[in-house]
């Protein structure tokens, strides 16, 4: 019986390099090198599966509409995106990092509202909600340190990995909103149509991940 095809989606930039040699070790390796080509779309070692490499923020939309088939996007990304639509069956525990609320070294908050700089404005506005505190919600795009120095913001909602890059600009990390790992993520309606296809490799993942812990 032939096998239908399968697209995987991949986040590009970090989460890549550690997500291919997690696939590498679950069977599935792509045609040529990756990261030495400008292509989108890549064969692999399985005629029916094939990957592409997108912006970590389209992975969720690629599954949940089924353009892709699986995915791999950071947990930032998912909490950020609409999720309904996809399973997320799997932590690969690769790209960890935090969710953090920061702010300028010994700055004392305000009580009543305050302004909080984030590219993840849907997550920071229900953090904000769950503390009962008031928070209008700046979106940025990048550079959050410069938030609270220039005086645009009380605090940030950021991604900190060493927390070196706070440091070096007079920022503190305060409260943990939540860990961040890459987690594998399968459309809901390709896990019905395709399951027999997909759940060796979310089995051979899983294996991988845990030889590796």
């Amino acid at each position: 019986m032939s096998q239908q095809p399968l697209t995987i989606a991949l986040s590009k930039g970090r989460i890549l390099d550690d997500t291919l040699p997690l696939f590498a070790e679950a069977g599935i390796v792509p045609a040529e090198d990756i990261k030495k080509s400008r292509k989108l779309i890549f064969d692999t070692n399985h005629d029916h599966i094939k990957l592409v490499v997108i912006r970590a923020t389209d992975v969720p939309t690629y599954v949940q509409y089924g353009a892709a088939d699986i995915g791999v996007a950071g947990k930032d990304v998912l909490m950020e995106a609409d999720s309904t639509g996809l399973y997320e069956p799997l932590d690969l525990n690769i790209a960890t990092c935090r969710l953090m609320t920061a702010a300028l070294k010994g700055a004392v908050i305000p009580e009543g509202r305050i302004k909080v700089a984030s590219k993840f404005v849907g997550v920071t506005k229900r953090y904000f909600a769950q503390q009962g505190k008031q928070a209008d919600i700046i979106k940025l795009y990048g550079g959050m340190e410069l938030a609270p120095i220039m005086g645009l913001a009380d605090l940030i909602v950021d991604i900190v990995d060493t927390g070196n890059t706070l440091k070096a600009n007079g920022l503190e990390e305060r409260d943990l909103i939540a860990p961040i790992s890459s987690r594998l993520v399968v459309g809901k309606a390709a896990m019905k149509m395709k399951h027999r296809q997909i759940q060796p490799i979310i089995d051979k993942l899983a294996q991988a991940v845990e030889r590796r812990r």
